[in-house]
């Protein structure tokens, strides 16, 4: 179904490995469960876990708390989890965040509180670099599925989309006119926007599979 240019640019985008739906994806309400635990503040001993809001502050004595581990990076920058990503939300959410936990902040703080607020601005710094790039951004989105690349998926790309990559790289360095460049950037984002097509496909059909998993479960 899915063949040619098209379907080997999703192997080497990890988006159409072999038994790619038979992997288990991660559940989408880990984090809601996971809060209704309402972890205590490490400082003052009150409800300082996953609560309204970002989270990061004890509600009561505004103590910052340690990164959630259950909450992904669409959630952490207030984006949908889809595909496709306002990335100007995305910067302002960024800014936003930085100046909320960066290190900066809290050089005045208890020690325990500087290193949350280090692990929570790398954390922020990885989910804004993941999420800004297509690429990142799309094999993230697959691996909340249950999708991920294994090593040594590079070798394993057909040798005809090599010889087509390695053929466009060639005609990118040979071409002398902005014309010529325009041409090849015309047909690298043809087969770009024809992957994005694919990787929204592939997740409605991970969905339908687990939910085949669900009804082969016999009812108890």
């Amino acid at each position: 179904m899915w063949g040619g240019r098209t379907g080997a640019l999703l192997r080497v985008w990890g988006l159409w490995p072999a038994g790619v739906l038979g992997r288990r994806p991660l559940s989408c309400n880990a984090a809601s469960l996971a809060g209704s635990n309402s972890p205590q503040c490490w400082n003052c001993g009150g409800p300082g876990g996953p609560m309204r809001g970002d989270g990061f502050f004890c509600p009561q004595c505004r103590a910052l708390q340690p990164p959630d581990p259950t909450r992904d990076y669409f959630s952490l920058m207030d984006c949908n989890r889809a595909f496709r990503v306002d990335t100007a939300k995305l910067q302002t959410r960024y800014q936003d965040l930085q100046r909320l936990v960066h290190p900066d902040f809290f050089s005045q703080r208890s020690q325990t509180e500087k290193d949350f607020s280090e692990k929570h601005s790398t954390l922020v710094n990885d989910a804004y670099k993941t999420l800004l790039a297509p690429l990142s951004r799309g094999l993230y989105l697959l691996k909340l599925h249950g999708v991920e690349i294994p090593e040594g998926t590079d070798y394993e790309m057909d040798r005809q989309f090599l010889m087509e990559i390695m053929e466009i790289n060639e005609k990118l360095a040979e071409a002398q006119s902005e014309a010529a460049v325009k041409e090849i950037e015309s047909v690298v984002r043809d087969d770009m926007e024809k992957a994005k097509e694919m990787l929204t496909k592939m997740r409605y059909f991970s969905n339908v599979e687990e939910n085949i998993k669900l009804k082969k479960i016999p009812l108890q």
